[in-house]
């Protein structure tokens, strides 16, 4: 498949307006997209880098922007490009104190992440949930409140919006073998996954009528991939799968306790989302600078036009998340021709404007962590073999509010794959009747922490309602690179 090439509108982005600049980097950055050599993705953040140090690239024998980059050396020398106007900070000699839940089981390199973040000067408050590791910027699993009128793309997170859907049928699970090869097919008849997946038909393309589709330059330009991709799920650790969920006596006025069919997706913002976090993660970074070991926290201010461009493109990209996952579980329950009696969803990776118990207004970023207001519902799934969670927030304070997203890796995928036994991952899948569709061994359950240890750090801010046992588990195929 063609990558899509770099454009004006990109190099722009990057404050590169000098012709004789533009037309170097394009020819550079083109040639490796068209080639294959680089995605788009990590030519703009090579261009990123280099425009931020071109020296260092300059200095790098036989790279690739050694070109590029004498150039914006011999530009600056001359005093014809200063790239995008910028403000440095420096970081708070002491960083605030923050709750830690599940302290045992989370990694260093998390807890420096936090400790980071929480010596901006922007940091009002923040949390680091149990399910916690290491990730870009803010750990995966960390909460950050920051004043009001900030907000940090790589606090939210690369795939915007990820979110959790849960469907639940009315049909016993005393039926599940009866129809597990029908559901099979179903499944596989109705998801796509991997990079650049696209769906074949539409159910519901309302959401594409709304007004902000028109409101930038880039989300115009984004609103054809965005439509083709409606209904498809990412690669990693996404998944839609069929289970059983366990309800718990009195837990919903609409379930009454038992056990019934249901189904469980895992997603965000596709392209769409992945394309917005690039763009102004870069422009970010350009205008809010920072020491190397925070420079992934950079933010965009509210009250200038990035932030609120940003601001529209992020809560886009929430909306369209959903439509994402209502158009998965809609071709699946009207393939089967089951009646949903309930449906629960959330969303991490986003940010929200809330206040604190003394009512300060902040904006609360959750990269990888779920909302767990008091009363809130919300799901925690685990792993292709071991048990999810459907749970109501406490409103706890100490965690803003928040809870984890799910048990969390407790490898690298290249650890996992060195390490971890193909056969006795199998046997486990076996052992637990689990069908599973596509994913690799980094996927396996035991490359994620044990789910049942990362719910018992957080019984101060959830009440678990039920619990759901995955079955027929679809993710994307081994070849497909994460994007989670």
């Amino acid at each position: 498949m063609t990558q899509e090439i770099l454009t004006e509108l990109d190099l722009a982005t990057l404050g590169v307006t000098d012709a004789k600049l533009m037309s170097a980097m394009s020819r550079v950055a083109n040639g490796l997209i068209t080639n294959n050599v680089m995605s788009k993705e990590d030519v703009v953040r090579n261009l990123n880098e280099l425009i931020a140090d071109p020296v260092r690239f300059v200095s790098q024998k036989g790279g690739k922007f050694r070109n590029v980059a004498a150039l914006v050396v011999d530009l600056e020398r001359k005093g014809q490009y200063t790239g995008m106007s910028s403000t440095a900070f420096q970081l708070n000699e002491v960083g605030m104190e923050f709750p830690v839940f599940g302290r045992e089981n989370i990694e260093a390199g998390a807890f420096e992440q936090m400790s980071t973040a929480m010596k901006l000067p922007i940091t009002m408050a923040g949390a680091l949930m149990s399910d916690a590791h290491q990730g870009y910027g803010l750990p995966i699993g960390g909460v950050l409140a920051t004043t009001p009128d900030t907000i940090i793309p790589y606090a939210v997170g690369v795939d915007i919006a990820c979110r959790m859907c849960l469907s639940v049928f009315d049909v016993s699970a005393m039926e599940f073998e009866v129809h597990r090869d029908e559901m099979q097919s179903v499944l596989m008849k109705n998801t796509h996954f991997g990079i650049g997946s696209e769906a074949d038909a539409i159910v519901d393309g309302t959401l594409f009528d709304k007004p902000e589709w028109g409101a930038t330059k880039l989300i115009r330009r984004l609103k054809d991939k965005a439509y083709k991709q409606l209904g498809t799920s990412g690669s990693g650790n996404h998944f839609v799968e069929w289970g059983m969920l366990t309800v718990e006596e009195a837990a919903f006025d609409s379930v009454p306790a038992g056990t019934y069919i249901a189904l469980l997706s895992h997603s965000g913002s596709r392209g769409f989302g992945g394309t917005i976090a690039a763009h102004y993660s870069h422009i970010a970074m350009h205008k809010t600078r920072l020491p190397d070991e925070a420079k992934k926290l950079a933010w965009l201010d509210l009250a200038t036009e990035e932030g609120q461009e940003y601001w529209l493109s992020m809560n886009l990209a929430g909306d369209y998340a959903s439509a994402n996952h209502h158009e998965i579980h809609n071709k699946i329950t009207m393939a089967m021709n089951l009646d949903r009696i309930l449906m629960i969803e959330n969303h991490h990776n986003f940010a929200w404007k809330e206040r604190l118990p003394d009512k300060t207004e902040v904006m609360v970023h959750r990269k990888g962590a779920t909302p767990a207001g008091r009363d809130v519902l919300g799901i925690i799934p685990g792993s292709m073999a071991t048990p999810g969670f459907v749970v109501k927030g406490k409103g706890d304070p100490t965690s803003i509010n928040s809870a984890s997203h799910g048990a969390g890796r407790a490898m690298s995928r290249k650890a996992a794959r060195q390490k971890l036994d193909r056969r006795g991952w199998k046997e486990m899948l076996s052992m637990n009747e689990i069908t599973l569709l596509g994913s690799d061994i980094d996927e396996a359950p035991l490359a994620y922490k044990d789910i049942h240890t990362v719910m018992q750090a957080q019984t101060q801010l959830v009440e678990v309602l039920g619990t759901f046992q995955p079955k027929i588990v679809r993710m994307a195929d081994s070849k497909e690179k994460p994007e989670d």
